[in-house]
């Protein structure tokens, strides 16, 4: 079994920052892909970056030159910089892991999310 585990959430006011965590534990044999997306108040849960092992990181239009996406390959860790945020930022973030476990199964984890609110 895998886990995510997600931290770096809270309460910024807008043009603040924020970092976001999430490491991913259990049976893995590799992390291929990892992302975060999220999921604003009353809507559909969007995508916001991912990042493949050793590839280019790619961002939704929305967020792009605002935040910034990294992983830790030997920590199974991705991270989500977030800067100059704004109220439509406000959402529940959820951390995305493509993983392949000791068993050579590879399948989608997800984390519970924790949630980011950027007042005015």
């Amino acid at each position: 079994q895998v886990q995510l585990v997600e931290s770096g959430g809270g309460l910024v006011q807008a043009g603040g920052s924020l970092r976001l965590s999430c490491v991913a534990s259990g049976s893995i044999f590799s992390v291929l892909n990892m992302g975060w997306y999220r999921q604003p108040p009353g809507k559909a849960r969007e995508l916001v970056a991912t990042i493949p092992d050793g590839g280019s990181a790619n961002y939704d239009e929305s967020v792009k030159g605002r935040f910034t996406i990294s992983r830790d390959v030997a920590k199974n860790a991705v991270y989500l910089q977030m800067n100059n945020l704004k109220t439509e930022d406000t959402a529940v973030y959820s951390c995305n892991a493509d993983v392949r476990d000791i068993r050579w199964n590879r399948r989608d984890y997800w984390g519970k999310g924790t949630l980011v609110t950027v007042s005015s």
